[in-house]
């Protein structure tokens, strides 16, 4: 099949390799990213960075939590400038729109948007008279709800743009709140080694493979070379056994337990993860604006 330009680009972006080794690659699998990915770092023997938390757009996230702490949410807002995600109306209807979460457990975000707002309309007709306002397209994009379930919510925002909640069970405030901290900050995937799909496990460890064989070392170095690696992987994506950001020297995992405490499950948003903005080049834009004019 043809490799189009934008496809090498994206590649080139989120591998940071050449494009030559790119195209070719999406040319061996028929373009299909992923795998191209796979095949940059079984050849290469390079650490690839796949860039799946790129924030390309604007917005805030709202968090609530209830009174009695027994359930919080997350809400992610988009605008096109961070002009507009810092106006203190944008940052309360985020605010508004978490508490409505938390206390009408909305299935989607269509039916977030049917509810009844603060100022008398819908949810949608507020987010209506935000964009008369403003001048610019603002969207709901997402939510997450997490309830207490017995234990205890942990939640931390980071300068709006990052948002997490935490249920534990034992521990106290302090530790809850550390570890919502910890996740904005290291990005975990998963709470537990064992939590990691199958999948997604034997993905990797066919890379490290793959990687180890280049090495020419015997079989029984090379599978203790993976296990290593495998090791690591698994350590680096799994919130316990993540360096503990406030204690380097110990072990997410060596904290819960000193605190008497389990982690069971997290929620991390980050505003515009995922999404792609299209680039521009500003000088180019107001010199042609210069020269229509």
């Amino acid at each position: 099949m043809a490799i189009s330009a934008a496809q090498v680009k994206e590649l080139r972006e989120r591998t940071g390799l050449g494009m030559m080794e790119c195209k070719a690659a999406l040319v061996e699998t028929d373009g299909n990213m992923e795998a191209a990915i796979d095949v940059l770092r079984k050849k290469a023997g390079a650490k690839v960075e796949k860039k799946a938390h790129r924030v390309a757009a604007e917005g805030a996230i709202g968090l609530y939590v209830s009174e009695a702490g027994d359930a919080g949410a997350l809400v992610e807002i988009n605008s096109e400038t961070d002009f507009v995600a810092k106006e203190e109306r944008f940052a309360s209807f985020a605010q508004m729109l978490a508490e409505l979460v938390v206390k009408k457990n909305p299935a989607n975000v269509e039916a977030l948007a049917a509810l009844p707002g603060s100022a008398g309309g819908t949810v949608a007709d507020e987010r209506a008279g935000l964009v008369a306002q403003f001048g610019e397209n603002i969207t709901i994009r997402r939510f997450v709800r997490m309830t207490a379930d017995g234990g205890r919510l942990g939640h931390y925002v980071h300068g709006r743009k990052i948002g997490v909640l935490i249920r534990i069970t034992g521990g106290d405030a302090t530790l809850a709140r550390d570890l919502a901290m910890h996740i904005a900050a290291s990005r975990p995937q998963y709470v537990q080694p064992a939590d990691v799909p199958a999948d997604v496990m034997e993905r990797e460890k066919a890379i490290y493979v793959a990687q180890a064989q280049e090495s020419g070392k015997p079989r029984e170095i090379i599978e203790k070379m993976v296990m290593g690696k495998v090791k690591k992987y698994l350590d680096d994506i799994s919130l316990v056994g993540q360096p503990f950001v406030k204690d380097p020297e110990t072990t997410v995992g060596e904290q819960l337990k000193r605190g008497k405490a389990t982690a069971q499950a997290f929620h991390r948003l980050e505003v515009g993860e995922g999404i792609e903005r299209e680039a521009s080049n500003f000088a180019s834009e107001v010199m042609s604006q210069v020269q229509g004019s």
